[in-house]
């Protein structure tokens, strides 16, 4: 019984000590595909897309407020372009000829897009990343390079590096 007021008195000190610790995240992260880019979205599958949209929207958000970057900022990004290193399943499906497991290439994404400041001002965003040669593919999932170019650029919004040419 005392081990459990001893618990009870230690959870109650942190919850004081932490509530007073709120951390700085943006207003709002909108991201969309290009209207340029949406004819190879349809290729890769709908529902791919959809997903490699929240995982940006997830590593933006996490990212952003775990380094208490662009408090109050409203983010509005637009897929310009996505590879995968492997083929998605609407591309196995389209294709059946593609393996799976053999078929790999160079994967990545390119965004651009505006951050609203919260005091109002605007910066463009401007920022791609795609894996440099092949050998760096080998052993990758289907997204790999993508969630290696979301984590690179919510890194460079948590720096204030906006643009990337």
């Amino acid at each position: 019984m005392r081990s459990f007021a001893k618990l009870a008195v230690v959870a109650a000190a942190m919850t004081i000590a932490t509530s007073g610790t709120a951390l700085a995240q943006p207003q709002a992260i909108n991201v969309t595909i290009a209207p340029a880019f949406a004819e190879k979205a349809k290729k890769l599958g709908e529902r791919e897309v959809n997903d490699q949209i929240a995982d940006l929207t997830r590593t933006l958000n996490r990212t952003l407020t775990r380094e208490n970057a662009l408090e109050g900022a409203v983010l509005d990004l637009v897929i310009t372009d996505l590879v995968p290193n492997r083929p998605t399943m609407q591309q196995l499906t389209d294709r059946p000829g593609l393996d799976a497991m053999r078929s790999v290439s160079i994967g990545g994404a390119a965004f651009e897009g505006t951050i609203t400041m919260a005091d109002g001002t605007k910066q463009n965003v401007k920022y791609d990343y795609y894996t440099p040669t092949i050998q760096d593919s080998v052993g990758s999932t289907v997204w790999t390079d993508a969630s290696r170019a979301y984590s690179r650029l919510a890194a460079a919004l948590a720096a204030g590096r906006y643009v990337k040419r």
